[in-house]
């Protein structure tokens, strides 16, 4: 059998928007992707925003439609929402700031995972971080086929570019193609 699965991180993703202002539908992205295979799964990895222990209107509107969104993925056939956390962290100058934690492992676990097991022979990858350089060399060493897409205007790590077999650029015709 010849499957691949889309590892999408959704924080990334959430740059195509920014990008071209439209909405993309990740399964049209998947089935963009498909060439002919089979897919196995689309695995979306984000973090859910931040909620005060007493939220505020805003938090709390966030929150739902973050809500609204993962559920609405989580409806779609062959689709998984993996979700990390956000943790509180301080810049030198004593603000505060939040950084996704677990978002790129869960991505990084997948993909092995499922290379390393055979269940598929091609990873479609829409990212842009090098800490997922050891997990695509893996990848490749148990036969899977590694393809990076990425926004064109926004250029991928050098090191990540030359992990994957092949670097696919979003364009204006590609977006098209997902915009909802």
């Amino acid at each position: 059998m010849n499957r691949y699965a889309v590892f999408i991180d959704g924080g990334y993703a959430k740059k195509i928007y920014e990008q071209f202002k439209t909405r993309i539908s990740y399964l049209k992205f998947s089935d963009l992707v498909a060439k002919n295979q089979e897919r196995l799964r689309t695995y979306y990895y984000d973090c859910p925003p931040f909620v005060g222990p007493s939220p505020s209107a805003d938090e709390r509107e966030r929150k739902a439609k973050f809500d609204r969104f993962t559920a609405m993925l989580d409806r779609e056939s062959r689709f998984q929402v993996r979700l990390g956390r956000l943790a509180k962290r301080y810049n030198n100058d004593g603000s505060e700031r939040y950084e996704q934690k677990m978002v790129d492992i869960l991505l990084a676990v997948d993909l092995v995972q499922l290379s390393v097991g055979h269940q598929i022979q091609r990873a479609v990858l829409l990212a842009n971080d090098s800490d997922f350089v050891p997990a695509i060399e893996i990848a490749k060493n148990a036969g899977t086929v590694v393809e990076l897409y990425y926004l064109e205007q926004i250029k991928p790590y050098s090191g990540l570019r030359t992990a994957c077999d092949d670097c696919i650029p979003i364009d204006a015709s590609i977006v098209e193609q997902i915009a909802i």
